[in-house]
């Protein structure tokens, strides 16, 4: 399967994937799903979000046990982030049917559309319509660099754009979402072990900062004459990083675009956007305020216009804690049974994450749990992304044995 995937999507010149929604690498991938669905004789749908679903047992019996995760990429990402976990969801319903286990409850698989944002700037698309967190009418607004809207590119892509929306009904059908993951940092490895229980995942947002100022050339213009954004949003960047120091939080300016963007013209506008990202929702504010502060006080020294917009938020996901503890007692138990652990405690680490997910979305819907598999680089959102084979076996195993005990007793 890891063979299979890998080419898709993929840059020669970076050797990351450039998986945008509703782009021939995202129906490349979609074909991938479906065919690995049908070889495990899997019924696979499409529901109206753009989201697939490979169902073993009646979809609409109710009390699903749903697993999987998403298979489109950031800008140039790694291999990992997404596709190990709706690979690894298929290994462990093979090593399930492999041990002879009989399924008391529907299972899907699921590959969530659009979770990384890349093309249209929202993370999450795909589950957050299903769950009523994203309306149709904001989907719409959606668009990406070239100006192509959402509704466009699923259009485009042989999809109508007038059946999304919130999707209750299907939600109202499962019982438990499990999402397996490589984690993204270097808490596992830190610990020594091979498999995590996601806590919570930190609250964190996506904010727009227009920095407008005057076009001008860059050889003529004397320093005092100039109204150059670029200085106002460098010294946002440093502020950016100050503050998230002190609050023992992260912040990053990641992107940025330039008008009129030309090596010898002082810039009309600088647009960056800020990703920020805490522990609590508390520090999380006192570094957006912080910010923001600076970047005012920097644009009114240099005679700059300075508009913010916040383009997304999530606050605080804290998962199931009767879901995360049966998968605490699961996994603890099947370590137990073959006179092992998971790693040098003897206990499955339970470990905070900054990053959002489908899991995250649907957590306020339904009952969900997710699942790190140790990240040794502690690099993610890079070709550099990497999780050793025996890690991401074991992560195979863990899957099966949460599976095994939710769909099958």
């Amino acid at each position: 399967m890891w063979r299979s995937l890998r080419p898709l999507g993929r840059s020669a010149a970076s050797g990351g994937y450039r998986r945008y929604a509703w782009t021939d690498a995202d129906a490349d991938c979609r074909l991938w799903f479906r065919m690995q669905a049908e070889a495990r004789r899997l019924d696979v749908e499409t529901d109206r979000n753009g989201n697939q679903w490979a169902w073993l047992g009646d979809p609409t019996a109710g009390d699903a046990v749903v697993t999987g995760s998403h298979l489109d990429s950031v800008p140039d990402g790694g291999a990992f982030d997404g596709p190990l976990g709706v690979v690894s969801s298929f290994a462990a319903l093979d090593e399930l049917r492999a041990r002879g286990v009989s399924f008391k409850r529907p299972l899907a698989i699921v590959n969530f559309g659009d979770e990384e944002g890349a093309r249209f700037g929202l993370a999450c698309v795909g589950s957050r319509l299903t769950a009523g967190r994203l309306t149709k009418e904001q989907a719409y607004e959606l668009r990406d660099a070239d100006g192509i809207s959402l509704p466009q590119a699923m259009e485009a892509a042989g999809y109508d754009p007038d059946a999304i929306g919130p999707d209750p009904e299907r939600l109202a059908r499962i019982g438990a979402f499990v999402e397996l993951h490589v984690e993204q940092g270097r808490a596992l490895d830190l610990s020594g072990d091979a498999i995590g229980i996601a806590s919570s995942i930190w609250p964190h947002g996506r904010w727009r900062y227009d920095f407008a100022g005057e076009a001008n050339h860059a050889g003529t213009t004397r320093l005092v004459d100039r109204r150059d954004p670029m200085l106002t949003y460098a010294e946002t960047v440093l502020a950016a990083r100050r503050e998230a120091e002190l609050a023992g939080a992260v912040a990053t300016f990641g992107k940025i675009a330039v008008e009129p963007n030309g090596v010898n013209a002082i810039p009309s506008l600088v647009r960056g956007w800020l990703d920020a990202r805490a522990a609590d929702q508390d520090a999380l504010d006192a570094v957006v305020a912080g910010v923001e502060t600076a970047a005012r006080d920097y644009a009114d020294r240099h005679g700059i216009d300075l508009t913010v917009v916040r383009e997304s938020f999530t606050p605080v996901v804290d998962f199931s804690h009767a879901l995360r503890d049966e998968l605490s007692r699961i996994l603890g138990d099947a370590a137990a049974s073959t006179d092992g652990t998971t790693g040098p405690s003897g206990k499955v680490p339970v470990l905070g994450t900054g990053a959002g997910h489908d899991a995250g979305i649907l957590s306020e819907s339904i009952p969900t749990a997710m699942l790190f598999v140790r990240n040794p680089t502690g690099v993610s959102h890079s070709p550099a992304e990497f999780a050793a084979e025996d890690d991401c076996l074991a992560g195979v195993r863990a899957l099966a044995d949460v599976l095994e005990e939710l769909a099958c007793r």
